[in-house]
Formats: C-alpha cells, structure tokens, sequence
C-alpha cells in the first residue's frame, strides 16, 4: 500500500507551524515558530500582531518543512489545516496558504477543527481505542469528547464561562506571576502545600464545567489577606487553587465515563501538559482500572503534526473541503 504524506499546517493562535505526517502517525519533520516572546510584553496575544508575524513567517515555515522532510511538494499527497476555531485574522493566513497551494498544485484541501486536531495528538505515538472519552482543555476550550469511532464526536460537556487554561493565567496574572501563567502555576504549586480552602466550582452532577467562580474566590482571598496585611504563600496557593482544579476535572469526566461505560480516557490540549492534572488521572486510573493517555508535551501545545495526522483520516475518507472554505473563529466541533 502506498505511504501517504500529508502537509499539515497550523496558525489559530500565535504559533506558525507545518508538519509532514506520514500515514497519520509516523511524523517526518515539523516546524514551530512561536511568538510567546513577542505576546508576553503585553500579557497575553495580541490577535493584530499575531497575524501579521503569521503572514511574515508561513512560507519560510512551509519551505523548511519540506527541506527538513527532504520531500518536494510534489510528494505530498493532501494539505490539512486548521480552519477554526481560533483568532480568525490568525487563521486566515494558514487557511490562504493551503488553499493557494492545493489551487496551483491540484492536492486534496483538508479542513481540520482544530480540538479534532488536538484529540489526534494523542493518536500519533499511541493508537486510539474506542469508545473513549476525550477531556479536552486548553486556554479556550474545557469539553469532554465522547467518540465510538475514528472521527465520530459527541459533546456531552462543556464550560459554562471560563475555560480552565484561561483560569490559570487569570490566576496567574492576579498572583503577578506573569505570561503565560499556566505553566508557572503547575511548578510553583510542586513547592506548596494546600493549606488555602478554596471551593469546588459547579459541584453537581452534570457534565459541564465553571471555572470563573473559583477565579475569583482567588482574587477575593488575595484582596481579604492583603486588606488584613497577610502575606500570600504564592506557592500554597498555586497548589490549594491547583488541587481544585484536579478535583473538579477528575470528579465529572469519571462521572462522564462511569455514565456512558467508557474505560478509555485521554487528554487533549495545551493545559493536558500540566503534570498535576496527569498526575490525579494517573493515580485515578490505576486505582480504577481505565486506560488512560495524553500526548507528549510537544503535542500538547498548538502543532501542525496534530493537524496532518488528524487529516490524514479525512483524506482516507475522501472528506476534502471546497477552496470556498472559510475560516471559522467559533466552530463546534461536530
């Protein structure tokens, strides 16, 4: 059977990426330009400096792609990329790329969402079983994912306000930690202890999440110990806030599963490379007996080889997409 290569590219964010994948799991080069440095002079992504380094960097990232795959384009078998949701001038940019190159060089375009994109990270090193629920988190996204099969998706949960990722940096920018916030808070919270009571957010039993009330009991206690002139233990914080975090998570997707008789989880998104977060379903799973999985860290984040490798199963089914494709800030995944 011939190998199928599919060039998968990636811009919703602040990340300018392009990725060769080999049969959906088997990745052959992949290029990352990150603008971390550049957004963290003002706190967070800017969207209008986003896609114009997006514009100044996709054809250098394609091109050293392809050199460093040692594969012409000619090689390439279909064009993935991420068409929502994100920021959409971001998104633009990637999407006018592949559908310029699957235009001049008659290849199949392929539109991936990009949380189906995130789920098939998980794909590449180790292969999806189903039925199996995803829980996927990132800093816009906080959803559990029911599939029966090879892109068959099924909502059944969600936040109602904030994302957990986005939570973290919140925390993170009230407790004066910086940018990107998410990341400081998982290793300060190793150094702590939970000694701050914080409550669980939406203890119920639905399947939906809520992360805004937790925010801002954080911001209330900082602003009650400051008024009593307490000093904050930044570090007993991160793991007190951190800790609710992991309770709430691991109560409704073990809920979710034990509902819908799954015993295979597996993480998704950029906040499914908090090791806290592995951690309690780590010690859940061997409690209980699940199969439990995550990508490395380097799939975890924004990446063009979780876009190709999630591609190539569209491109398998014969799912291309029209070059009237839009790009989409807000799509659902369906």
């Amino acid at each position: 059977m011939k190998d199928v290569y599919i060039l998968g590219i990636e811009s919703s964010c602040d990340e300018t990426s392009a990725s060769v994948v080999k049969n959906g799991t088997t990745e052959i080069a992949t290029v990352i330009l990150s603008q971390i440095d550049i957004h963290t002079l003002y706190g967070g992504v800017v969207p209008e400096i986003a896609s114009r380094n997006h514009v100044k960097d996709i054809t250098f990232v394609i091109e050293k792609c392809l050199k460093d795959a040692n594969l012409s384009i000619d090689q390439i078998d279909g064009i993935a990329v991420t068409y929502g949701p994100g920021l959409i001038g971001s998104l633009l940019v990637g999407l006018e790329a592949a559908k310029t190159l699957s235009y001049t060089l008659n290849k199949p375009l392929i539109g991936v969402h990009h949380i189906a994109g995130h789920i098939y990270a998980n794909n590449i090193e180790r292969r999806l079983e189903f039925p199996l629920m995803a829980l996927v988190i990132s800093g816009g996204h906080t959803e559990l994912i029911y599939m029966e099969d090879h892109f068959s998706f099924k909502k059944i949960g969600g936040t109602l306000d904030d994302a957990v990722g986005e939570c973290f940096d919140k925390v993170a920018r009230v407790m004066e930690l910086g940018y990107p916030g998410g990341v400081k808070v998982d290793h300060l919270s190793k150094e702590g202890k939970v000694t701050y009571h914080l409550p669980i957010p939406l203890n119920d039993d639905s399947y939906n999440f809520s992360f805004s009330g937790l925010k801002s009991a954080v911001i209330n206690l900082i602003h009650n110990e400051k008024q009593k002139g307490n000093t904050i233990n930044k570090e007993d914080l991160c793991a007190s806030f951190q800790d609710v975090v992991v309770k709430s998570l691991t109560t409704k997707t073990l809920k979710a599963m034990a509902d819908f008789n799954v015993s295979n989880l597996i993480l998704a998104g950029g906040v499914a490379a908090n090791s806290g977060i592995r951690e309690g379903f780590d010690a859940l799973s061997k409690e209980k007996g699940f199969s439990f999985s995550y990508p490395s860290i380097k799939y975890c984040t924004d990446n063009a080889t979780m876009i190709a490798a999630a591609g190539y199963f569209l491109y398998k089914n014969k799912e291309f997409a029209p070059l009237e494709l839009n790009a989409e800030s807000n799509e659902v995944l369906k």
